[in-house]
């Protein structure tokens, strides 16, 4: 595999969501990845999280299984899971058997709540970890109840990517003291995190606890999507005063003193039905004729096929068509050390790298 963390190994305890992407970036980046899954999991080139990897079948519960683990864990860089607190240790894998074998470990655990607090071994998704961080509750619409924005914010932005800084981090760490630590990553926290920029306007006094009401939540005219003639949508955000003039002048609104207070909220509602108005007078492509390249800081907005052949998506490589399953590609990009795109598995399996990584392969790694 080519890219930045080429060299760098990683045993990962397969799980669902947050755990698989958070080893699917890292593969994606050259790192060379080996997945411990139970017997029988599910393998296919529709499970996109699982791209790139070495599959090695093992039954935990098994006995010695545990220690054929722990062969390969001597071996590698960095260990990934994301089961229930406690569940790792009762397997015989926790992080003092592991350290044990291999002091430099970075051993990074990826819970909904963390590893720790009165929560900590409750069940949940990401709905509940954004729940209590206050990310939910400000997205959606005035009058409504707060909607879920997929899972996002707490698995993948909240959970597997700052799991992902939290093991680069700790890697770095290890290059001067030597030795590995654990990385307690918490969905909770990282949706906490990713609301950083909210807290500071609330407490500014430029953010309310109202959903709907604000300059970002789709309170603004200028910042919100709008349904065009064909009832397809577009999208804008000209915030800044010259970006805002520039979406003025496309629509033909420069001359409406109307729309000259661009930030006073009061009348907010009003121009968002006026502007609401004016785009469904096009259809989506002749508003993209109009808008789209410009600094009027607009969109289309486009669902999960258009959204490849778009052709700045097409210009930079995007997304791939891997054995007839189109995804995104590795991002982000780098000058040098381009990772390229991965297979859906590493070809030679769980059983060729064992041999690389110089542990004792059985019939149930491939």
């Amino acid at each position: 595999m080519a890219g930045p963390l080429k060299g760098l190994r990683v045993v990962e305890m397969a799980g669902i969501g947050p755990g698989p992407f958070c080893a699917m970036l890292l593969a994606d980046m050259g790192a060379e990845v080996l997945r411990v899954s139970r017997p029988g999991a599910r393998r296919d080139a529709h499970d996109i999280l699982s791209r790139g990897r070495a599959h090695w079948e093992v039954d935990l519960r098994a006995p010695g299984s545990a220690e054929r683990v722990l062969g390969a864990i001597a071996q590698a860089d960095v260990l990934i899971e994301g089961f229930r607190p406690g569940v790792m240790e009762r397997l015989g894998l926790g992080p003092a058997e592991c350290h044990a074998r291999n002091p430099r470990l970075v051993y990074g655990r990826m819970t909904g709540w963390g590893q720790h607090g009165p929560l900590a071994h409750a069940a949940g998704h990401d709905i509940n970890y954004i729940a209590i961080s206050g990310a939910l509750h400000a997205i959606g619409r005035a009058g409504e109840t707060p909607v879920p924005p997929l899972n996002y914010v707490g698995d993948f932005g909240g959970g597997a990517m700052l799991l992902a800084f939290g093991l680069m981090a700790a890697l770095h760490e290890a290059k001067s003291s030597g030795q590995g630590q654990v990385v307690d990553a918490a969905m909770t926290d990282g949706a906490a995190l990713l609301s950083a920029m909210m807290y500071g306007f609330k407490s500014a006094g430029q953010w309310s606890n109202q959903r709907g009401e604000n300059m970002l939540d789709g309170s603004a005219h200028f910042y919100d999507t709008y349904a065009c003639a064909d009832g397809k949508y577009v999208a804008v955000g000209a915030i800044e005063p010259q970006f805002y003039a520039q979406l003025r002048e496309r629509c033909g609104l420069s001359d409406d003193a109307a729309f000259d207070a661009q930030m006073d909220s009061a009348r907010w509602p009003l121009l968002k039905l006026r502007l609401a108005d004016v785009f469904r007078t096009r259809t989506r492509d002749e508003w993209c004729a109009l808008l789209e390249g410009s600094d009027a800081c607009f969109a289309p907005v486009l669902d999960w096929d258009e959204a490849p052949r778009h052709p700045h998506n097409v210009a930079r490589g995007t997304f791939a068509d891997v054995g007839g399953v189109v995804q995104p590609t590795p991002a982000p990009r780098f000058s040098r050390s381009a990772p390229v795109m991965p297979p859906a598995s590493v070809p030679g399996g769980g059983a060729a790298l064992l041999q690389r990584w110089g542990v004792a392969t059985t019939a149930q790694a491939d």
